[in-house]
């Protein structure tokens, strides 16, 4: 795989940190590649900002730090409207459809929109939608085996709750797959604030 930076961001009680942990553990355990982790989060234990950077890498990784994400994972507005700016040109940002609101979004950026909190609900715990996400991110990108992230989904969630999870991934890389459409690169905000919308 090629450097590929990443941030996933949002607030606390999300598993912001676990969505991050279980990319990089798929690409450096399950790929036999490289992967760092570094992390921010506010004192709350939940509801504050909280965001992660992972860059994976089929060679050793000299700087640890995210400096221009080629993929940003946004789960709050916060994140969002703070992390967008950030993005590469030809960029790829996924965020959490009920949640997030686009706006301002900066031209060449591929946007994908999940509705990852309905999609956590129909499994009967909303608390999933992180891993929901991370199924999306597969399918999307095709940038890990989803056997891998499947293996490191299993091996980072306790025992009971891992068949929930395992659903979970499978909901949204099902979705990355099928249902969420690329909203092109739009030259201003409001065409893409229409196509987001527009998702059913």
């Amino acid at each position: 795989m090629r450097l590929t930076e990443i941030r996933v961001a949002g607030f606390g009680g999300q598993g912001v940190i676990l969505s991050a942990m279980v990319i990089g553990k798929a690409a450096c355990i399950y790929e036999n590649g490289y992967a760092t982790l570094t992390q921010n989060f506010g004192p709350e234990a939940r509801g504050s900002a909280c965001s992660a950077q992972v860059i994976l890498s089929d060679q050793p990784i000299l700087y640890p730090y995210v400096v221009r994400p080629d993929i940003l994972i946004a789960m709050s507005q916060e994140a969002y409207t703070r992390f967008t700016p950030e993005l590469k040109e030809g960029g790829l940002l996924l965020v959490e459809q009920d949640l997030v609101r686009i706006s301002d979004l900066p031209a060449g950026i591929r946007a994908y929109s999940v509705p990852a909190t309905r999609l956590a609900e129909e499994l009967g715990k909303r608390m999933v939608l992180n891993i929901v996400m991370v199924g999306c991110f597969a399918g999307v990108t095709g940038l890990l085996d989803p056997e891998a992230l499947r293996r490191a989904v299993a091996d980072s969630v306790p025992p009971g709750s891992k068949e929930l999870n395992l659903r979970a991934f499978e909901k949204g890389l099902e979705y990355g797959r099928a249902k969420v459409g690329p909203l092109a690169e739009y030259p201003d905000a409001e065409p893409a604030i229409r196509a987001i919308e527009g998702l059913s």
